[in-house]
């Protein structure tokens, strides 16, 4: 939402927002672009506007959803006004459960390394872009694109909207146990996506992502980019890309992980799209600096290294702690993980997390509906930062994973630091 604030008033709006609570990065990041904030919900603190943009987070019962109802106001959701503001571009759409926001960024990034005064939209903030979006000039926009629904009254998936030229589905697992029944309502939603597509369109997947496969034997009606096919190939080991009897080395660029390898490959594979060689892309990719809160680390100022890391569900989790494990090989790591997401809070996943966790030394787990019986976990903040308190300087690494405020963590863990 805040990104689209952005968009908008590139556009000529005069955009204001309102949210329960604002924090760091978005909160810094609105505040920088001078969107003018109210907090709460209260009816008697809507304010005017000639157009209400209601987030997906919102339902009926709310002060200001139930005014601007009564009133007959006019509203729309995100992504609708998106997808109108989109109609001239090519879209670029970045999709799928895990790394739509770096990949999103990796392909911004290298469209505007090469000269390309390209638009974007990307959910996160990253350290080589001053906005998480821009309206651009060029004709080319760059779209994370979700599969959370649009709104209360508009139960589509957000990418529907967007009609792409080219799709990227990085991956397809299930998530969102809130608006999502099974897998399969989430193939559904792809599979209705593809048909969005026009026949001169491409899309760029993992040929070896069985659920990603599922969807495009569903029916596809523009042109396939299959990676791991026997045209291109990407060895997760040696970090190799081969495209055709080209190969190319990708060991070099700097962010970790296999994760980071395969969004490395997605976005060099959609910039050759516009012409972009592998080479010159590699290049561009070189100085990208990565995503806030995707494996960042947040203080050099101890002996303990913290790192901060979006990853919310087990895939991405494991992940996480593999890439983690592998640049810290002999070092103790502890990992903190809160179970923010509905799916997760949910105990949907409860089988997988332990495994996910593997890679790590010891951790510890936020589970507020203590829906996970297992070592380790706390109802509360409190009481998870009382026994971290007591073990913190066993650990040489402390990764903190959650799709929520992570500063809550942060704050009191650098707090204790510096007593010492």
């Amino acid at each position: 939402m805040a990104g689209l604030a952005q968009i908008l008033k590139e556009s000529g709006h005069d955009v204001s927002g309102t949210d329960v609570q604002f924090y760091p990065p978005m909160s810094e990041y609105i505040e920088k672009i001078g969107i003018k904030t109210f907090k709460g919900y209260k009816k008697k603190s809507l304010p005017k506007a000639d157009l209400y943009v209601i987030g997906n987070s919102l339902s009926r019962g709310n002060e200001c959803v139930e005014e601007i109802l009564e009133r007959n106001l006019p509203h729309v959701s995100g992504p609708e006004i998106l997808g109108k503001e989109l109609k001239e571009r090519k879209v670029f759409a970045v999709s799928g459960t895990h790394g739509k926001t770096t990949t999103s960024y990796m392909l911004a990034h290298i469209f505007l390394e090469q000269g390309k005064e390209i638009g974007y939209l990307v959910g996160g903030i990253s350290k080589d872009f001053e906005n998480s979006a821009s309206l651009g000039r060029d004709s080319i926009f760059v779209i994370e694109a979700d599969e959370y629904d649009s709104a209360f009254f508009d139960k589509r998936s957000k990418f529907i909207h967007y009609c792409p030229t080219n799709l990227i589905i990085n991956n397809i697992e299930f998530d969102h146990a809130d608006i999502f029944n099974d897998l399969n309502d989430i193939k559904r939603q792809f599979h209705h996506l593809i048909k969005t597509i026009k026949s001169s369109g491409n899309i760029i997947y993992f040929g070896d992502d069985n659920h990603a496969l599922d969807v495009i034997k569903e029916g596809v009606w523009c042109n396939k980019i299959e990676i791991n096919s026997e045209l291109i190939f990407a060895d997760c080991n040696s970090k190799e890309l081969r495209i055709g009897n080209e190969k190319f080395s990708l060991a070099n660029l700097p962010l970790i992980g296999e994760h980071n390898f395969k969004n490395y490959v997605c976005s060099i594979l959609a910039a050759k799209l516009e012409g972009i060689s592998v080479e010159e892309s590699i290049k561009s990719l070189q100085t990208f600096n990565g995503v806030r809160r995707r494996m960042e680390l947040v203080t050099k100022s101890s002996e303990i290294k913290i790192y901060d890391d979006f990853a919310h569900h087990p895939t991405a989790i494991k992940l996480s702690c593999s890439a983690i494990r592998d640049k810290h090989e002999n070092q103790k790591i502890l990992g903190i993980v809160e179970l923010g997401s509905n799916t997760m809070s949910s105990g949907y996943h409860k089988e997988n997390l332990i495994d996910s966790l593997e890679s790590l030394d010891e951790f510890l787990i936020l589970d507020y509906q203590k829906n996970y019986s297992i070592k380790n976990s706390f109802d509360s903040e409190k009481k998870l930062l009382n026994n971290l308190e007591k073990m913190i300087y066993e650990y040489d690494i402390i990764l903190i994973m959650t799709n929520k405020d992570s500063q809550k963590f942060i704050k009191p863990i650098i707090k204790n630091l510096e007593k010492k």
